[in-house]
């Protein structure tokens, strides 16, 4: 048994949580199975993972910045972020190897059903992601079953997180079929459920090609705003500086010799939202990089293990088909989020932490397909979905998970916000010692979709054209 959990927990840590090994390995094994020559193996293997690791890179480099800026814009708003009764790093360290488990499992799990059920289509390789999902479910199981040892933690967290892996890519794929990507490769990230919310709010108030958020025409003098880098670099700049100015003088200091000592605080702004637009280029840059290797290297998996099947990625991997329509949905849903913190706090209801990096992606995510659906109408829409349901989504869940590991409630997606308050919802049911009943509904459930759209699939129906839209890639 040690044995087993050893290698589960191995997996789980060296190849599932690393996703340029993930990727770079997935893409070897495509490879192979082409039949391709050595030299364009390794290339293509080496180019892939390299991909990642340029994308991860300009992640960094964006998200660094923008975690200071949370700092600095949280005290420019005169709040205080609420105390953690529990520590997330105390329930990492407690439950790590559950975590690591239930993930492992929860994969290989996956690769079953996709391997029976033809409609399943996608393999979910977000890894980063697999990791967070996995921990927000053990988190969400402990608050309706405090008593559950390790290996009910593991089989039910792992059945319920597989069912989750299955499906996520299936409920984004008519969006993703909107933006053409739907035959190369799906969409797996936990912005999802805000991403399908604005696929319907939005329909009625614009039209994709009249309004497209890629094609506006701007007077010539605001051209430079169709250059995603200059319209970041400059949307953010002015950011920075209002959160400069109205900051803690003292706290802006600390912040800005951080990143280098004796900076001028006006200086360290204006290169914060520098860096930002730089790492985004970087993460562009590194997305056309790998998309270039794994997306065809995948053909061999599909063609001779999963057949049919189709790899389901990461967030950033859409983002060059619409950039400007990305910034938009960034800039409304960041608008919305500090509007609802400034109101939370004169209410006394909550204190928000700006969560800017999921603002960034969540935000970014919803904008994308909110354009796919209606324009840049469609783009402001998607921010402000994502800003309400990560502002009222963290005000809700901060309570929820305020004995396991409050923190997870702040760092969340929209789709975080889905997986604990639907595993609460069930507590009546579950009462403790029928938390068994998770996973079997999941599984159960999973397994009827994928009948449901194995026989839709065969059923003959009329061709359906993609909305055309501008690939900025």
């Amino acid at each position: 048994m040690n044995a087993i959990t050893d290698t589960l927990t191995f997996l789980a840590d060296n190849i599932f949580s690393q996703v340029p090994i993930l990727i770079g390995g997935i893409t070897l094994i495509g490879l192979i199975l082409q039949k391709k020559r050595v030299e364009d193996i390794v290339a293509g293997a080496l180019r892939a993972t390299i991909g990642v690791v340029v994308l991860l890179i300009g992640i960094d480099v964006f998200t660094s910045g923008l975690l200071s800026f949370q700092r600095v814009l949280a005290n420019a708003m005169g709040t205080t972020p609420p105390v953690a009764k529990a520590s997330l790093d105390d329930f990492l360290s407690n439950q790590g190897g559950t975590i690591a488990l239930v993930l492992t499992l929860a994969f290989l799990v996956h690769l079953v059903i996709v391997r029976i059920f033809p409609a399943a289509r996608y393999l979910y390789l977000t890894g980063h992601l697999m990791f967070w999902v996995s921990t927000v479910t053990v988190a969400s199981l402990l608050v309706i079953a405090p008593d559950a040892d390790q290996l009910t933690l593991v089989l039910c967290g792992a059945g319920f997180v597989a069912a989750y892996f299955t499906l996520q890519p299936l409920w984004m794929r008519p969006l993703m079929r909107m933006i053409g990507q739907d035959e190369r490769f799906g969409y797996a990230h936990t912005s999802s459920i805000a991403c399908v919310v604005t696929g319907f709010v939005a329909r009625p108030f614009g039209d994709k090609e009249k309004h497209d958020a890629e094609k506006v025409n701007l007077p010539r003098q605001l051209s430079f705003f169709k250059d995603v880098n200059v319209s970041t670099a400059l949307v953010l700049s002015i950011i920075m500086l209002i959160a400069v100015a109205f900051a803690d003088k003292a706290i802006v200091a600390l912040e800005a010799n951080k990143f280098s000592d004796g900076i001028s605080p006006w200086v360290w702004a204006m290169l914060v939202a520098l860096r930002f637009a730089g790492g985004i280029a970087i993460m562009l840059y590194g997305v056309r990089m790998f998309l270039a290797e794994i997306v065809p290297a995948f053909k061999g998996i599909s063609d001779r293990v999963i057949p049919g099947t189709r790899p389901a990625l990461d967030a950033p991997t859409v983002f060059p088909f619409a950039p400007t329509a990305v910034m938009i949905g960034f800039v409304a849903s960041t608008t919305v989020f500090l509007g609802c913190l400034g109101i939370f706090a004169a209410t006394g209801w909550f204190t928000l932490v700006p969560p800017m990096i999921m603002l960034f992606f969540a935000g970014g995510a919803a904008g994308l397909f909110g354009n796919a659906v209606a324009g840049w109408r469609g783009a402001a829409i998607g921010g402000v979905i994502g800003g309400l349901t990560l502002a009222f989504g963290q005000a809700i869940t901060w309570g929820l998970f305020e004995n396991v590991a409050p923190e997870l409630a702040a760092l969340a997606d929209p789709d975080w916000y889905v997986i604990a308050w639907l595993l609460r919802a069930a507590e009546p049911v579950v009462g403790g010692s029928g938390v068994w009943i998770v996973p079997v509904v999941a599984l159960v459930a999973t397994a009827v979709c994928l009948l449901i759209l194995g026989r839709k699939d065969r059923s003959p129906a009329p061709e359906v054209t993609p909305v055309s839209t501008t690939n900025n890639a």
